[in-house]
């Protein structure tokens, strides 16, 4: 990409925190322990209060030299509930002290949930903390990956935590579901059994892999779209059911683009990324998922006790990751939806070879489920246009006298 093509820099506006770099689960697909990279094992455990004193400090000097109305704090790991709730009450107050009076603070953990009780749920609730749930559909689903560290399941642990999250009284703090898609489960079995959690949103997650290190079922360059057909047939059962039964982020997201809206989060759309991630020990990484890719490849070199994050707007990823249509291959400049696709998830574009200058490694299945979405509206809209241009009955019969 030409310097004078680079757009300016856009600020931070999602500081995700690992409060804890470790993880009580032994998920198989996980991108932070499987895939080569060990810089977590050199880290502290948890977060400091030091560190997260020097964090929350950051925040609220780029809020203040931005003048941002509204930042995003994500709680999250290895598995955040690890560092306990009073360290995590610490770091929700501390943030807030230090930047609450000058920005709308809105704080999430992402958790496995085998550690949510009651107790643990109404705290979160009155932090005002909204809690996000990874869950992979039903029993046999969420069992097969998601497993304790003694290979036993740990959906009826997770199912627990939801009946006590679901409660209406606890409803401001659920924020959703997240589920990783897995081509061995059923599509609309698995879409039914998330929404059996009443779930206010969930995120369908392709799982983490690049055109160097493919995930399961997606052979690099084939044409087929096994994840793309998994993903239309839960897009099928979400979208003709009667009734909105909940918001599904990917979904929403593709409908709002089509219709010349804005996606919610980065990974469809030419959003420019505006997220940045704290380690325990305070280093600044672009994104704990570029460690996918290479050992280290998210690392930046600065730190909240050294550098403000304004440091970290230079750095060449996240300029790349900001740079829009600009900072995408050839390929994807030249294809028809790609204000829609974005061009993928940036870490799924990863080839060792070619770095990042390449289209997703689930190009075929985004295209397959962005044009078949485009169908069903298009269908939809041609639809509504002749009902509402066709004469009335009783019109008809006023005509034929």
């Amino acid at each position: 990409m030409h310097e004078q093509s680079r757009p300016a820099p856009h600020p931070f506006h999602q500081f995700l925190l690992k409060v804890h770099s470790r993880c009580d689960l032994a998920c198989d697909y996980c991108y932070v322990y499987t895939l080569g990279d060990r810089s977590w094992a050199d880290r502290p455990a948890v977060m400091s209060r030091r560190t997260v004193d020097q964090a929350a400090d950051r925040i609220a000097e780029h809020v203040r030299a931005h003048t941002l109305p509204a930042v995003g704090v994500a709680l999250h790991g290895g598995e955040p509930l690890l560092a306990g709730l009073d360290e995590i009450e610490h770091c929700v107050r501390t943030i807030r002290r230090a930047a609450g009076h000058l920005t709308d603070l809105r704080f999430g953990v992402q958790t496995n949930a085998v550690r949510l009780d009651p107790a643990g749920v109404a705290r979160l609730r009155a932090l005002d903390v909204r809690i996000g749930v990874s869950l992979d559909g039903d029993a046999a689903a969420h069992d097969r990956h998601r497993r304790r560290r003694s290979g036993t399941g740990t959906h009826a642990a997770v199912s627990a935590a939801l009946d006590e999250l679901r409660r209406p009284e606890n409803a401001p703090a659920y924020a959703g579901l997240l589920c990783t898609v897995d081509l061995a489960n059923d599509p609309v079995t698995t879409y039914e059994a998330l929404i059996a959690h009443d779930p206010p949103q969930v995120d369908f997650l392709l799982p983490e892999g690049n055109w160097s290190a493919p995930p399961p079922g997606r052979v690099p360059g084939s044409p087929d779209t096994p994840y793309g057909d998994w993903l239309c047939r839960a897009f099928d059962r979400w979208y003709d059911h009667p009734v909105r039964e909940t918001s599904v982020r990917l979904f929403d997201d593709i409908l709002n683009l089509l219709l010349g809206g804005r996606a919610t989060v980065t990974g469809t759309g030419l959003l420019p990324s505006a997220s940045i991630v704290v380690q325990t020990d305070g280093a600044i990484d672009v994104c704990d998922a570029l460690t996918a890719t290479l050992p280290g490849a998210g690392a930046t070199g600065l730190t909240v006790a050294d550098d403000p994050f304004d440091a970290a707007l230079g750095h060449p990823l996240v300029r790349e990751r900001q740079a829009g249509a600009a900072g995408l291959s050839d390929t994807c400049r030249a294809c028809a939806i790609v204000e829609v696709c974005g061009g993928g998830a940036h870490t799924q574009r990863w080839r060792a070879d070619s770095g990042f200058a390449n289209p997703s490694v689930y190009c075929p299945d985004l295209y397959r489920l962005i044009t078949h979405v485009r169908g069903r509206l298009v269908a939809d809209v041609e639809r509504l246009r002749a009902e509402r241009s066709a004469p009335s009955a009783e019109g008809a019969d006023r005509e034929s006298h």
